[in-house]
């Protein structure tokens, strides 16, 4: 069982992820010409919140997770609700390749920097869009490693020129990155800290 797992029953009790989901889905939308006959995948969605924010705008969103639990939440508050256009689906791209259909977006939100090889998943990405699709990425602006803490094996954020660099290797144009929300969190020691969050754009 992976952390999530363990974090996924509680995880929509935090009111500072719905702070960050509502704001990165604002900056999403503020940015990309978002349209109702548009599909999407959310990238790492957990228990689904951005993808809740958004499902009003797109005609489909596939939630794509590895964390079993988080997926049940997903799936629980999916019928809860009676929605149609969200659709759980328990995939690690990471190590698996993705053979579903195209989509028009691809979204992930403080997914990225647990990815090891962040080169092949967004060559990845690149293959599951239609050409003209959109890319957003919202993930930590480089930090000291205090955000996870000892012991993580991750990235300790991104700078964004540099991603950006990495994304446009891989196929991507028309690259466009600001900051879009602001977070505080306690770290070690019961210190609070502030970590800037970055949404990144890109075009297939």
């Amino acid at each position: 069982m992976s952390s999530f797992d363990i974090k996924a029953a509680s995880w929509d009790n935090n009111p500072l992820y719905r702070e960050r989901s509502k704001a990165i889905a604002d900056a999403l939308l503020s940015n990309i010409p978002v349209r109702k006959d548009m599909t999407a995948i959310e990238y790492g969605a957990g228990t689904g919140i951005t993808s809740f924010l958004l499902k009003d705008y797109l005609r489909e969103i596939t939630l794509m997770d590895n964390s079993t639990g988080m997926l049940e939440v997903t799936n629980e508050k999916i019928m809860a609700a009676k929605v149609e256009n969200l659709k759980a689906l328990m995939f690690d791209l990471e190590h698996d390749d993705y053979t579903g259909a195209k989509v028009d977006l691809i979204f992930s939100q403080m997914v990225l920097h647990h990815i090891s090889d962040i080169g092949n998943i967004v060559r990845k990405f690149h293959g599951m869009l239609n050409p003209g699709g959109y890319l957003a990425i919202a993930d930590l602006y480089s930090e000291d490693g205090s955000f996870h803490g000892e012991g993580f094996t991750g990235h300790n954020g991104f700078d964004p020129d540099e991603l950006s660099h990495i994304i446009a290797g891989q196929g991507f144009v028309n690259i466009s990155h600001r900051q879009c929300f602001v977070m505080n969190k306690v770290i070690a020691g019961g210190v609070t800290k502030q970590f800037n969050l970055f949404l990144l754009i890109a075009n297939r």
